[in-house]
């Protein structure tokens, strides 16, 4: 990602933009994700799966983002437990209906994947929420049809999530979040103008 285009990225927000760069706190490990105000339901989930307590961008990303009143913007290195630190936000803040309440975008097949896995391991014992993945390459009737069933969260190539509101097969009138996951990347590969689009 070029200085310019990273730039870009952070001017774009009309609302209050929070940046967080979460290498540099060290507060968090005292802290356990009953402190970070998660819904109730997540919790035993994340005690079975072995989280005991969050890492450092998990810590700051969370309370932010459960505000639900100003865009955030993350920087953080893979590996990190990036998808946690906005996936259990937005799992706490998506309310009981099946349309689509956020959109994840991704710049592969592979990651929306791997997000989608670990969206539905977190809200196991949620069944409510209903999260689906979207990507070229995989035939679009049987994702629209998907969709159709009831979906709270949908993870999607921005290629694909174009396609599908072509065909007026997703709306974005209740769609309250955007997470653009690996930005950086989105843009390297050639994705901006999509994503201006989305």
């Amino acid at each position: 990602m070029t200085i310019e285009e990273r730039q870009t990225l952070l001017d774009s927000s009309e609302s209050d933009l929070h940046r967080l760069s979460a290498h540099h706190s060290s507060g968090y490990k005292n802290m356990s994700f009953k402190d970070l105000g998660l819904k109730s339901q997540l919790l035993p989930t994340l005690e079975s799966m072995g989280f005991t307590k969050p890492t450092a961008v998990q810590a700051e990303a969370i309370p932010v983002a459960l505000q639900d009143e100003q865009d955030l913007f993350v920087i953080a290195r893979t590996g990190t437990g990036k998808t946690a630190a906005f996936g259990l936000p937005l799992l706490s803040l998506i309310e009981n209906s099946h349309v689509p309440q956020a959109l994840i975008l991704s710049p592969t097949r592979e990651l929306a994947n791997q997000i989608t896995g670990e969206l539905k391991r977190f809200s196991k014992d949620m069944p409510e929420i209903k999260v689906v993945s979207v990507f070229g390459g995989a035939p679009i009737d049987r994702q629209i049809q998907q969709i159709k069933r009831g979906v709270s969260i949908i993870v999607a190539t921005p290629g694909r999530l174009l396609d599908l509101f072509r065909r007026g097969a997703v709306k974005t009138e209740q769609v309250k979040y955007l997470v653009l996951d690996e930005a950086d990347e989105m843009l390297s590969a050639g994705f901006k103008e999509q994503i201006y689009n989305i």
